[in-house]
């Protein structure tokens, strides 16, 4: 009975009230920490930068940013003469000219490829590639009878010449024949991603390595930059402009005079040699074997030397030197606010490169140009991407370069101060590599074993080289062929070789046609294309019209 009126009474009540609505679903999971912060989308030009490619600062302002540039460029050209000169049988006298000759023909290589290479902002310096050729055939040559050490240094300067040149024909053609451009349309940003970022940590054996070289030096002038130039600034707003543009010069300046008084104090009076020629500020000898005014001119040291054996390891920088510039290229045109530059435009610039190496070899410089890593990664210290700024630097590399005297003034600064300011620059264009893996899916496996094996056989292996490399440029491949073994010891000892060696032929062999979309091919291929992005002209035409007169194979 109570069951039955229970059972009314919950019927009676169910009639009279509508049934409560039904539950609203659950929304989906979401990816777990995909809620916690805000997400960032990827962004093709860095929003950040004060002046981009077309933007110009004050002049007064682009005067101390060009010799800034020539002053980071230049501790490279003294590393390269310091390295090759001696060896070379040279003494002062010759290594001041032989910076004088490198720091003419960086000028006039920039200016030509800001002109009508890549149109991006990136100085054409001295390469570190070439070194082992050069080691070679300075060895090549030892043995032969010479009257004097300075006519030893000559005759190989003559035979570096020469090799110089015939080599130089490798990038034009490559270049100019559309070849390396073709190459560069397998890339995708998995394949970026790891070249741009060895361009800078391949480097880092000139970095704290040579810090230490001169750590009372070299430390304190690494610690003042970091602080000067990112902490400081935050101070005052008049103090932000001036310390995020010209911290560097002020840095340099200070721990310069620093060096000069632990000189004069005697300091470096009982210490080791090398010690001694890291440290101290008069053990260069520039200054005073430096001519006053002195122009260089095609065959300064003689008539080139043409010798097969030396031509084929200079080939193999020439290779490199082009794969090195390619890297530097991409990440100048992303800290100069530019799209990535097309196939027709790395072509082109890669074509001018090898034109480039033939004018070094007319002038006597000692090694080939290549794009500097340090002074892309300027751009990115001072957010200045200004294409003007590179320009006028070319106007302090040719004057420094005539007047001698006043460019050994430069010249003599002591090398730990470089190596310092490279830890941070190097550093800036590694991250600016790391930037370009947000346009591809950064969560794909397939992608995380492309990027990981690029980025460790690309340092790893060119380290077993160069550790295995003795003094007089041998390295691990001896084979009976001398001009094979230079041509593959200097391949694979330059990092951004081997990581576009490998991250090209996994990335395009390993479930390539099945990962277009992952691999980020969707979003680069527009760049790469002449007419594929409306803003690809806008960055990368020749200026004045020059289009018009000359042939499209050239554009």
């Amino acid at each position: 009975m109570g069951e039955t009126h229970n059972h009314d009474h919950n019927h009676n009540h169910n009639h009279n009230h509508q049934p409560p609505p039904p539950q609203a679903a659950a929304p989906p999971a979401m990816p777990l920490g995909s809620a916690r912060g805000p997400l960032f989308p990827p962004a093709e030009q860095l929003l950040q930068l004060h002046y981009c490619i077309h933007s110009n600062p004050s002049w007064p302002q682009t005067v101390l940013l060009a010799f800034q540039h020539y002053i980071v460029m230049l501790g490279t050209t003294v590393m390269i003469a310091t390295v090759l000169v001696p060896q070379m049988g040279g003494g002062p006298g010759d290594k001041a000219r032989v910076i004088q000759s490198l720091l003419f023909t960086s000028g006039v290589n920039t200016l030509l490829q800001t002109l009508f290479g890549t149109r991006l902002p990136t100085v054409m310096g001295p390469s570190f590639a070439y070194i082992i050729s050069a080691l070679s055939v300075i060895n090549d040559l030892s043995d032969g009878n010479f009257r004097s050490e300075h006519q030893r240094f000559e005759h190989t300067m003559r035979a570096i010449q020469g090799s110089l040149i015939v080599s130089s024909f490798i990038n034009i053609i490559l270049g100019y024949g559309q070849a390396w451009g073709n190459l560069t349309r397998f890339f995708s940003p998995i394949v970026i991603t790891p070249l741009v970022c060895v361009v800078g940590l391949g480097l880092f054996g000139r970095g704290f390595p040579q810090v230490g070289d001169c750590i009372e030096i070299g430390l304190p002038m690494l610690i003042l930059l970091v602080i000067s130039q990112q902490y400081m600034q935050r101070v005052h707003p008049v103090a932000q402009s001036i310390l995020e543009r010209f911290a560097l010069l002020l840095c340099i300046g200070l721990i310069w005079a620093f060096a000069a008084i632990l000189t004069v104090a005697g300091a470096y009076n009982h210490v080791k040699e090398r010690t001694e020629l890291s440290c101290r500020i008069d053990r260069s000898f520039l200054l005073q074997s430096a001519p006053w005014i002195k122009v260089p001119y095609p065959f300064q040291w003689g008539t080139p030397i043409f010798r097969a054996s030396s031509v084929f390891g200079m080939m193999g920088a020439a290779l490199v030197s082009a794969a090195e510039s390619t890297g530097t290229f991409y990440a100048a045109s992303r800290l100069a606010g530019a799209t990535p530059p097309p196939a027709h435009v790395v072509s082109r610039s890669i074509g001018l490169q090898g034109l480039g190496q033939l004018f070094d070899g007319f002038f006597g410089a000692v090694v080939g140009t290549t794009a500097s890593v340090e002074n892309v990664g300027l751009l990115g210290l001072t957010r200045v991407g200004s294409r003007r700024v590179v320009q006028i630097s070319t106007a302090f590399m040719i004057f420094f370069s005539i007047f001698g005297k006043f460019g050994a003034f430069f010249a003599s600064i002591p090398l730990p101060i470089f190596a310092a300011i490279y830890c941070i620059l190097y550093g800036i264009v590694a991250a600016i590599g790391v930037s370009f893996i947000q346009f591809a899916n950064k969560n794909s496996m397939r992608n995380i074993y492309v990027l990981g094996i690029s980025l460790f056989l690309g340092i790893s292996i060119p380290q077993y080289f160069v550790m295995n490399t003795d003094i007089a440029g041998h390295g691990p491949v001896r084979t009976p062929a001398g001009w094979f073994n230079d041509i593959l010891n200097t391949i694979f000892s330059s990092p951004p070789t081997v990581a576009t060696i490998v991250g090209t032929f996994v990335d395009n062999t390993l479930e390539a046609r099945h990962s277009v979309d992952d691999r980020g091919v969707p979003w680069l291929v527009p760049f790469q294309r002449r007419k594929g992005d409306s803003r690809n002209d806008e960055f990368y035409s020749y200026p004045l019209r020059i289009n018009e007169y000359i042939p499209s194979r050239f554009l």
